[in-house]
């Protein structure tokens, strides 16, 4: 079964209240048994670039044993509370691939 990957493009809009969000996705993607790769590490946009994405966003890639437990992970009571707050306070996109 081919891995999965949760790929987000985050801008915090409220930076004094998103460190609530963290601690709360931390513990439902152990729960949920996904592992971060990346996560809001320095960008270097070679192609496709426009300035709204270089301008403070953030990019997350969390990997998932496969679309079913990534889905899973999304959709759960645990995570309900954190996807509230990261809603709340930042802006972006998030999708979930399957790995190859």
């Amino acid at each position: 079964m081919p891995k999965a990957y949760v790929v987000a493009e985050i801008q915090v809009s409220n930076p004094e209240r998103y460190p609530d969000y963290q601690p709360l996705a931390n513990a439902t993607i152990e729960q949920y048994g996904g592992r971060w790769l990346v996560r809001g590490g320095k960008r270097d946009q070679v192609e496709g670039g426009d300035e709204q994405h270089g301008n403070g966003w953030r990019t997350v890639i969390v990997e998932f044993d496969s679309l079913q437990q990534a889905r899973k992970w999304y959709d759960s009571a645990e995570y309900t509370e954190a996807k509230a707050l990261r809603l709340a306070y930042s802006t972006g996109r998030l999708f979930l691939v399957e790995g190859v």
